[in-house]
Parts: structure tokens; C-alpha cells; sequence
């Protein structure tokens, strides 16, 4: 391996460079070349509307385009940035192009297989073709994670052929060492048997060891008690899934080569394990010790993860902000949490858009991807998930572990509740602590083994092969939760099952069932299903999710001035009771553009500032905005006049007492909040600053964020950490629209 040395100093000679593929590696080498200087203008180039979508403004490009065509026209340098497997289509493109005297350059990590490629594809190679590998990357991906220092320090090895003009290769040269790269060249069959070794062998045990672990039945104490050593190591198994099975793929040959060594000499490790063989061991780790510190300048430059440390997220939201503009809320997480289920249990490959990437959300992908679920993503909000069927799953290795939701545990107790194998449902301490006996009653009616823990809260745990029979279920309180628990479980009970609810609740299930081509019969207020039918495919596009919407909604009425336009919001007609009572206060809420996407109502919500009055809240609206209530009692509070809600004793056992908490904050603020056995008095008036607790729930945590619009000094709010559970991103939208609240950040 030689250095390149001796090149001419950096000047702006490039005059359009077009990148194509705009992901970590694609992105980071375009931002860094468009501060550079070295060109005077930076094309990308990516068939993702996100990527495109948030390359300009992430300053990542000048221009972006879908078009190959268009984004490679006039360029200089070409830099082809899409997975090894993909390339061959897109170098098909540009063979059938004029590309002039442009110089084309590639980042795949296995060159034999890029080099193949071009050469089926352009019949040679062309002379103005230079492969080359970055050593560089991160475990996160996307165009949001573009650095323009990424390759800073990091050798990036460029594999030109014999015909491979030395112009050609001195251009590629130069672009890597203008983003401080150390440049190298090596022959392209030593690359790619260097890199099987050296990156690809680790990747693969990575990614295998972490599977290992993973499918055993202590697998979340071996993860929480894992040390330094062990996530160093594995660090590198958060890497994209997809750009990996390429990589080993393409450089199938060099792998299976080093992998045959590394099993030959692991084997030899066990022996002298198992015979207590201390010389053989004390040779190998001594070697190893003195290996490793002889790479050590190398590996020092690699992006090893730092331990994690305890942090305390805190919120500081300030008065005098302004609510104006355009936005779009992350997707609906019931929604989303629905479209994960009935996709797995489908038949076919079901496509998601909009999939919120919050960690509700992902509690439930994880559960059905330890049942045996090939489900690809999330990446900007797509998912893909390769069905198994209604009676596909397989036992998970362990307990399911579901965090803080409460939706995944209580929705999967039906669902599990019908299956061949005993599942456990656990959750953190939060969810540990709320009630399951209103899902286990029913479920154990139709014929469910279930054991709950002390009080019926978690764990759940479920016996396998009971035999279901469906039922009429009279709910004794509405909740959409326990309906959907009781109709995904008569997917699985002989006969049919039907739900009658006291008021309504969302629908999304009934709704959801019916686009996987399941028959629902809906009868006022009772829902029917019967086993026997098949769940198919479907392509899935979730809506803005109304919960998340709602503090926009409140922010904009009580903010004056304020006019704001909330994108693609689902409106549900079980889900708009915060709509209902906003109106009823007298807000100014206007629904625009309304129409139906995959069975979804869905709008465009339009919200002026307008002075609100107390009311009192209508009984039949509190189901329909059970989970908006932490920030309607804000816009109460902002009202004129007295403000009362009843029969909301549901709101007592989410993640906190949000009438407790709620009433507590809000008279931290010195305002008159009366709770009461099943609801609260609130009576409007001036909000001061001050500090208060959110107890770990989000919802209050961002309702006191919108609080701070109206009040007169700043509000702290203390353990705001969950907020990424239901609102990923809270902050930053609320600060895009002109809101002032930040993240206070302190660590233990």
C-alpha cells in the first residue's frame, strides 16, 4: 500500500460535482466538497423525497434532483454513493449518457464487484473510472447524518486499474484530501481481501453475536449489565442491515475465506478452553495484545461509541413566542403501532409511509422481529414488513420487553393470547405500574391463560395453546385499547366475537382489519369479527397523529397573533374531541384540503389566534380526547372563566396521575386548579413562571412547553426525557414555528 504524497494545494477546479446517493457516506462527502471550495457547484442526486426533501437545507447540497439524467449534466465528477448491489443499474444509466470527460468515482466498500459491473456495463473500463472505499462511516445513516468532517483523518483507499488515467485518479485525490482525508492506493484484489478481514469478518460476528445474545431468554439483563468491551464491539451491529447484506454478498469469495480462517482458529480457542490449556491461551492473548496496540494509531481513529452516561433531560420554555407557519407532526402512533401488527400477521410484504419512529412505536417492531418478523427500517418513516401470517409467529427467545407502552402490551395480549407458545409481556417501571386486569378479564372469558403481577399490573404472562371462543363483550368503560385487544383476540377465537362500547373510541383498528381485507362488521356501537379469514398485504400511509397536533392546536389559540397551518392530520371522527371542545371555547379551527388516504380521514388544520371562555366539557366528547386533555387543560387555564371536565377517571392511570400532576403544575404557576375524583375545575386566569414536574410523563412535559406562551416568566419543566417516546423532535418543530422552549440538558 502506497501514499499518495506530493499532490498541488486545494483550488476551486471542479466546476459542478454530482453526488449520487445522498446517505451518511454520499452526504457527508458532498457537504464536505461544498465547503471545501474545491467546486462551485454540488449536485445530489437521491430517489428518496426525505433525503431531498432535507439535503438543501442541512446544507449537504446546492441543488437536489431524482433525476440521474438531469443531476449528472455538465458535471465534472461524478461520485457514486448507493449500495454495491445497486450500482449496476445506475452505471447502466450513465453508460447510455454523453458524460464528456467527467471522472466517475465510487464509496463501495467491495471494489472486484463494482469493477465487474462497470465493465458489463460500458464493455471496459473506462479510463476516467476511479473505485475507491472511504474507512469511514457511523452507526447512524441517513442524509441527516451527514458530517462534513467525516472523513477527517480516516484513510480512504483508491483502487485504480491499468487503464485508469493518472488525471483521473489525481482529481479523485484531491477531493479526499481537501476533506482531510488520508489517501491511499492498493491493489483492487488486496482491498477487497483486506477489508473481508479487517471490516466485513467483524461486522459479520458483530451483527451474529448480538443476534446470539439477543435470542437468549436473559437477553435484556446480559444488554443492561453489558460492559465497555462489549459495546464497542457490537456498536458496529447498528449499522444499516441492508447495506451489509450487500456488502456481503458482492464480496462473497474474500468473506467466506476469512470467516473459514476465524472458525478454524475459534475452534482451536474452544479446545483450549475446554482442556484448560493456559500456554495456547496466554499465547493468542498475548499476541492479540501486542497486535492491537501495533494498530492502535489506526483503530484510535475509529468512531468507537462512548459508554453511555446518565443524563437528566429537563425542558426551560420562556414567554413572548409566536405560533406561525406550515408543519407537519410526526405520524400517529396508534396507527402506526396497528400497522406493525397486522402487517406481521398478513400475508405478503406490507408497505408503511409516515411510521412514526418514536419508542412506543419501536417497542411493538421489536416484539413481532423477536417472533420472527422480517421487518426492514424505519428510515424516514418507511417500513417494510414481510408478513408470516395469522399463524406464522414464533416464540420469542425471552420476555418482551415493551418499554413504555402501553398500547404494545395491551393490544399483544390479544393477539398472543391466541397463540401456540407462552409468551411474557414486561415493561419499564412506569409501565409496570399500570393496570392490565380491564384486558385480562375478557381475554381469560374467552378462554386466555393469563397471569398478571401484584394488583393485575405486568408482567403479563400468557400460556400458549388455549383454546379461544368468541364472545359479546359489554365494555364497562370505553377504551379503545381493551376493544382492540378483544377483536385482535377473536382473530383467534372460534366463532365470533363482538365488542359494545359504552362511547366511542378510536376506530383504527376496526378501520385498519378492514384495509388488510379482514371483514369488520361495525353496528353503532358494537364491533363483530370472526375468525377464519386472512389479513393481506397493503400499503400503509400513516396520518399526522392528532395527539401530537393538539399542542400546536392550543399553542396557536392562546398564542395572539398566531396563525398556523397543521399538515396531514389525521381526523379520525373517534380521535377529534380536542377539535370539538377547542371550537367550543371559541377557537378558530378551520379544516382544509379534507380527504381519505388508505382508509384514514385526514386534513389540513388551520388555527388563528382567538380569545378562548370556560366551559363545560361535554361527557361525550372526553373519550374522543382522552390523551389531548394534559394540554386542553392549558388552553382552560388561558380561558376566561371556569373551566370544568367529569368522567375522565381514565386519566388517573396513564403514565402519571394526569389530573394530579396537571393540577399541581399548574398551581405552581398560580393558577386556581381543582382536581377531583374524576376530572378538574380549572379557572383561567394569568400563568407566572416557575417550575414544575412532568413525573416522567411526556404529555405534560411538552402541555407546560405550550403553557409558557402565555405566562410571564420561564417555566422549568424537570424530567422531560420520555418526550421521545410520544414526540420525537418536539422541540425543534416547536422552535421551527417560533415557540422558545429548549432542551436544559444535565448529567449525573
Amino acid at each position: 500500500m502506497a501514499d499518495v504524497t506530493g499532490l498541488s494545494p486545494v483550488t476551486p477546479t471542479i466546476g459542478r460535482l454530482a453526488v449520487i446517493g445522498l446517505g451518511l457516506i454520499g452526504g457527508s462527502f458532498a457537504k464536505g466538497m461544498r465547503q471545501s471550495g474545491l467546486c462551485r457547484e454540488v449536485i445530489g442526486c437521491d430517489l428518496d423525497p426525505v433525503s431531498r426533501r432535507q439535503a438543501v437545507p442541512l446544507g449537504v447540497v446546492d441543488k437536489v434532483t431524482a433525476n440521474l439524467v438531469e443531476a449528472v449534466q455538465g458535471a465534472d465528477l461524478i461520485m457514486l454513493a448507493v449500495p454495491v448491489l445497486g450500482m449496476r443499474a445506475v452505471l447502466a444509466q450513465l453508460a447510455a449518457l454523453e458524460l464528456g470527460d467527467a471522472v466517475i468515482t465510487d464509496v463501495g466498500s467491495t471494489k472486484g464487484a463494482v469493477a465487474q459491473a462497470v465493465e458489463e456495463v460500458f464493455g471496459t473500463v473506462p479510463a476516467n473510472f476511479v473505485p475507491g472505499h472511504p474507512i469511514a462511516g457511523s452507526e447512524k445513516s441517513g442524509v441527516e447524518a451527514a458530517r462534513a468532517d467525516l472523513f477527517r483523518h480516516h484513510k480512504v483507499i483508491l483502487t485504480p486499474l491499468e487503464q485508469t488515467a493518472a488525471e483521473a485518479v489525481s482529481l479523485v485525490q484531491r477531493c479526499w484530501q481537501a476533506l482531510d482525508a488520508d489517501v491511499e492506493s492498493m491493489s483492487l484484489a488486496d482491498h477487497d481481501e483486506v477489508l473481508a478481514a479487517t471490516s466485513h469478518l467483524p461486522h459479520l460476528l458483530a451483527f451474529s453475536l448480538v443476534d446470539t445474545l439477543a435470542s437468549r431468554n436473559e437477553n435484556l439483563e446480559i444488554f443492561r449489565y453489558a460492559a465497555g468491551g462489549f459495546r464497542d464491539f457490537t456498536r458496529i451491529a447498528a449499522s444499516d442491515p441492508v447495506m451489509w447484506r450487500d456488502v456481503f454478498l458482492a464480496n462473497r469469495d474474500a468473506v467466506l475465506r476469512s470467516l473459514d480462517a476465524f472458525t478454524q482458529d475459534l475452534g482451536r480457542l474452544r479446545e483450549a478452553v475446554e482442556t484448560r490449556d493456559a500456554n495456547t491461551l496466554l499465547g493468542v492473548f498475548t499476541r492479540a495484545k501486542s497486535a492491537r496496540e501495533h494498530f492502535s494509531t489506526i483503530l484510535a481513529r475509529r468512531a468507537y461509541m462512548e459508554p453511555m452516561q446518565t443524563q437528566e433531560f429537563n425542558f426551560i420554555a420562556s414567554p413572548g413566542g409566536k405560533v406561525n407557519g406550515s408543519i407537519r407532526v410526526p405520524g400517529d402512533k396508534s396507527i402506526s403501532h396497528r400497522s406493525i401488527m397486522l402487517g406481521s400477521l398478513a400475508e405478503g410484504v406490507t408497505e408503511v409511509e409516515g411510521f412514526l419512529e418514536g419508542e412506543d412505536s419501536l417497542a411493538t417492531l421489536q416484539a413481532f422481529r423477536d417472533m420472527g418478523v422480517v421487518i426492514e427500517g424505519p428510515h424516514h418513516g418507511r417500513v417494510t414488513i414481510n408478513g408470516v401470517g395469522l399463524h406464522g409467529l414464533q416464540a420469542p427467545p425471552g420476555s418482551l420487553y415493551l418499554g413504555n407502552s402501553g398500547t404494545s402490551m395491551r393490544l399483544l395480549s390479544g393477539l398472543l393470547a391466541g397463540q401456540d407458545f407462552d409468551t411474557v409481556l414486561t415493561g419499564d417501571a412506569s409501565l409496570s405500574k399500570r393496570p392490565m386486569g380491564r384486558v385480562a378479564k375478557p381475554l381469560r372469558e374467552m378462554g386466555a391463560q393469563i397471569d398478571t403481577g401484584d394488583e393485575g399490573r405486568p408482567p403479563l404472562r400468557i400460556k400458549g395453546g388455549s383454546r379461544m371462543m368468541g364472545m359479546d363483550y359489554q365494555m364497562p368503560m370505553a377504551s379503545a385499547q381493551v376493544k382492540s385487544c378483544i377483536l385482535l383476540a377473536g382473530l383467534y377465537a372460534s366463532g365470533t366475537t363482538s365488542v359494545t362500547e359504552p362511547a366511542p373510541t378510536r376506530d383504527h383498528t376496526e378501520r385498519m382489519l378492514k384495509g388488510f381485507g379482514y371483514p369488520v362488521k361495525v353496528d353503532g356501537a358494537t364491533a363483530t369479527i370472526e375468525s377464519g379469514h386472512t389479513l393481506k398485504a397493503c400499503r400503509i400511509d400513516v396520518p399526522a397523529d392528532i395527539s401530537s397536533a393538539a399542542f400546536f392546536m392550543v399553542a396557536a389559540s392562546i398564542c395572539e397573533g398566531a396563525d398556523l397551518t397543521l399538515e396531514h392530520v389525521g381526523i379520525n371522527p373517534t380521535r377529534i374531541g380536542i377539535i370539538n371542545i377547542l371550537r367550543a371555547m371559541g377557537g378558530d379551527l378551520e379544516l382544509l384540503n379534507e380527504r381519505e388516504v388508505g382508509g384514514e380521514p385526514v386534513a389540513d388544520i388551520r388555527v388563528r389566534y382567538a380569545p378562548l371562555k370556560g366551559i363545560d366539557i361535554p361527557v361525550d366528547q372526553v373519550p374522543l380526547a382522552i390523551d389531548e386533555f394534559p394540554v386542553l387543560f392549558v388552553a382552560a387555564a388561558c380561558a376566561e372563566g371556569r373551566t370544568i371536565l367529569r368522567d375522565a377517571e381514565e386519566l388517573r392511570v396513564k403514565e402519571s396521575d394526569r389530573i394530579q400532576v396537571m393540577a399541581d403544575g399548574l398551581q405552581a404557576l398560580g393558577v386556581k386548579a381543582e382536581p377531583t375524583p374524576d376530572g378538574i375545575i380549572i379557572d383561567g386566569g394569568a400563568i407566572g413562571g416557575g417550575s414544575v414536574e412532568s413525573h416522567g410523563d411526556h404529555r405534560i412535559a411538552m402541555s407546560f412547553s405550550v403553557a409558557a406562551l402565555r405566562a410571564t416568566g420561564d417555566i422549568h419543566i424537570k424530567d422531560c426525557a420520555n418526550v421521545a417516546t410520544s414526540f420525537p423532535g418536539f422541540i425543534d418543530l416547536a422552535q421551527s414555528v417560533g415557540m422558545q422552549v429548549r432542551l436544559e440538558e444535565t448529567r449525573d
